[in-house]
């Protein structure tokens, strides 16, 4: 019995000692961290409640060459307060949601409601979001320890859609999306400053008043080539000319042929950076460098410059063309836009002949000619300073199908970037050497310190100087009355250019499906600018003459009134004579008004008669548009009447020379259409009455026509 009692009570002492132990292990537990380690524990403490935010930089200014700001930031402000801070009493919290409801328009109860329902003890309530530079000025002069203002920066387009595609734009965490805001991104950005803030249990964030800082190392500033003037311009002419031509899109580019500088670039349609999401994702790509096409035959320039190079024509050599303007070449069918019958190289250019240039290709080495390809810039990026350029897409020649050569001779069996057209233009104008094009001129710190001033950069001579200036005359020529390009004519001022068409391939074939393509520069002796002009799919007309062409011509047109040196550089236009006077000496009164009537020829009647006896000024003469033409009549008997004479073959013939031809011959006339006569009635050789009208067609039809169909 004692026995088990000392067990028992043995027992009860070791879970007494076991029960003991626990409040002794507790109240060591909690000397140990208040006295021995509390120190070091609250230290710890302390630092895992402080956090850091970044304060985002703000990101540079983009500017045109002018120092015009295109793309800057826009600041709003984020408003809390601390209420526990000292000093913030229920006076000063009143005065801060008094100036919050002067300026916003809202109830200052609703912020004083903000305050009152915050959780307990917090210290960071946040009262207005996104507000302006006034609020956040009669905050600040409250001069409040406890108030916390907060900016918030926000990019800003301030010409909404212009230069989009050269700009770009940037997403919700400010990274460059597209454009030079994508390019530049890591100078635009800047560097993130920092600011100390406290997290509580639930991981929520409040601003400490008074916490130390890192301020941001704001980015740098971008000064660009572009010259906004001329890109309204570009963008405006643009948008008429697809609207004009009903075309899907259109494409242009100006560029500075002697650096490589780009003066402006347009996309048509466009988008707003402001508000990006609400365009077509394809409406945001800038098809001038990411857009791979066949040119057509804008590309016969580098044929030409091939073929003179190597001898392998001359300049008086005559091609017979097809009757139907049709010719079989390795089983495919190469043509002409109209037949040309009989013509020498300068026409081949002028007129565009894909069948005589297929001709002049195949004289050449397939090796040569590619490594002339090559050095015009084909089949390599021109590394502009724009991003997602494409390098377009040129085989070697060991790849090539016997109808690669005459067919890329043309413009089709090689993909390119509109960019590179003009580049190759570029250096053509610039006396062959190739200049690499750049957007960016200058980056430019917050002192206004340049950090990187571009220079031009020298690619290589395409040709020779010797061959560039044999073929400017016929480049000048395509832009005249018997050119492809006589709707870029501009009185005084010398062009020189080339048109394209190109048949568009999808899904293997080619379609019925066009781009219209026009690229000149001027002034053609002394170039100063280049300017690339794409119509894809237009509808009015296929031909890079009638869609293209008339877009250039404005532009340069405005260029040119905006330019005081250009406008020393016009040649002076003496006033043309507006008629010459034909023989109307025994013509029936009735043909004769008629015919002056017709062609708006002031005149007065002198006497009585059925026929014209005699005339002031006499047949032959050149009169101006208000001159009076005096006829005097008399009777038939007097006269020699009812003249007969042969209608002339006036096919090939400028309008200009057409309409004198048969004005000498007292014929009249009625043009549709313009530059080179296509087609004439009554036919050549008939034997018609003076004073009959000759309908005379021309290859291109008149723009105001194009406009109305």
């Amino acid at each position: 019995m004692d026995k088990n009692r000392t067990a028992i009570l043995s027992r009860l002492f070791v879970i007494l000692g076991i029960v003991m132990l626990f409040p002794t292990a507790i109240m060591f537990q909690v000397f140990r961290i208040n006295v021995v380690e509390g120190e070091k524990l609250r230290e710890l403490w302390s630092a895992q409640a402080v956090d850091y935010i970044p304060i985002p930089a703000q990101r540079g200014t983009i500017m045109d060459a002018n120092n015009t700001i295109l793309v800057t930031n826009s600041v709003a402000y984020n408003v809390a307060i601390d209420p526990m801070y000292r000093g913030m009493n229920n006076k000063s919290i009143d005065t801060v949601c008094h100036i919050l409801a002067v300026n916003t328009g809202q109830a200052k109860e609703s912020y004083l409601r903000k305050i009152k329902l915050a959780p307990r003890g917090s210290r960071y309530i946040v009262l207005g979001k996104g507000l302006g530079i006034d609020v956040y000025e009669d905050l600040y002069n409250l001069n409040l320890k406890g108030l916390i203002l907060e900016e918030q920066y926000r990019r800003r387009y301030n010409y909404d859609s212009l230069a989009a595609h050269v700009v770009g734009f940037i997403n919700h965490k400010a990274a460059g999306m597209a454009g030079l805001e994508n390019y530049y991104d890591e100078e635009l950005r800047g560097e993130d400053g920092s600011q100390q803030v406290q997290r509580d249990r639930s991981n929520r964030i409040r601003a400490i008043v008074g916490s130390p800082k890192k301020m941001p190392q704001h980015g740098y500033h971008l000064k660009t080539t572009l010259d906004v003037r001329m890109q309204a311009i570009l963008e405006e002419e643009l948008r008429k000319g697809v609207i004009r031509s009903k075309a899907d899109k259109g494409i242009a580019v100006i560029m500075d042929p002697t650096t490589g500088a780009i003066k402006a670039m347009a996309n048509y349609p466009s988008y707003n950076p402001n508000t990006p999401g609400q365009s077509e994702t394809e409406n945001r790509r800038n098809f001038v460098v990411a857009d791979m096409i066949e040119p057509g035959s804008t590309f016969k320039l580098i044929t030409a410059i091939a073929a003179v190079e190597q001898n392998k024509v001359s300049f008086e050599e005559k091609f017979e063309t097809p009757k139907n303007g049709q010719k079989l070449i390795y089983g495919q069918w190469m043509r002409d836009h109209d037949p040309l019958g009989t013509i020498n190289f300068r026409e081949v250019i002028e007129k565009s002949s894909n069948v005589a240039t297929a001709e002049i290709a195949m004289r050449l080495n397939p090796n040569d000619f590619y490594q002339y390809v090559r050095n015009a810039g084909f089949g390599n990026p021109t590394n502009i300073d724009l991003p997602n350029e494409m390098e377009g897409r040129l085989r070697k020649p060991h790849d090539w199908s016997q109808v690669t050569l005459p067919w890329m001779s043309v413009g089709y069996e090689i993909q390119v970037t509109p960019i590179q057209i003009a580049q190759a233009y570029a250096a053509f104008a610039n006396g062959g050497i190739m200049m690499q094009p750049y957007v960016v001129d200058e980056v430019i710190d917050n002192d206004g310190n340049i950090i990187e001033k571009k220079k031009p950069v020298e690619v290589r001579r395409i040709a020779k100087s010797e061959t560039l200036m044999k073929l400017k005359p016929i480049f000048k020529g395509v832009v005249s009355d018997s050119g492809t390009a006589n709707m870029a004519l501009i009185s005084g001022l010398d062009v020189a250019g080339k048109t394209g068409t190109a048949q568009k391939f999808s899904d293997g074939k080619y379609r019925t499906r066009y781009r219209a393509s026009f690229v000149g520069f001027f002034p053609a002796d002394e170039p100063q600018y280049v300017c690339l002009v794409i119509m894809d799919e237009p509808r009015t007309s296929i031909y890079g003459g009638t869609t293209a062409a008339p877009v250039f011509k404005q532009v340069a047109t405005r260029l040119v009134g905006m330019d005081d040196e250009l406008q020393k550089s016009l040649k002076p236009t003496l006033p043309e004579y507006f008629a010459i006077v034909q023989d109307f000496e025994g013509m029936e009164i009735g043909v004769v008004e008629s015919l002056l009537k017709r062609g708006r020829i002031a005149y007065q009647i002198k006497g009585k008669g059925s026929v014209v006896k005699s005339q002031l000024p006499i047949s032959g003469s050149k009169i101006m548009e208000h001159d009076m033409l005096t006829l005097e009549l008399g009777e038939p008997a007097l006269l020699v009447a009812d003249e007969r004479v042969d209608v002339p073959d006036l096919k090939d013939l400028s309008m200009r020379e057409a309409t004198m031809k048969l004005l000498d011959l007292g014929l009249s006339f009625e043009k549709i259409g313009s530059g080179t006569v296509l087609a004439q009635f009554p036919k050549a050789g008939s034997t018609v009455r003076k004073g009959t009208s000759v309908t005379i067609r021309g290859k291109a039809l008149d723009l105001e026509k194009v406009s109305t169909k």
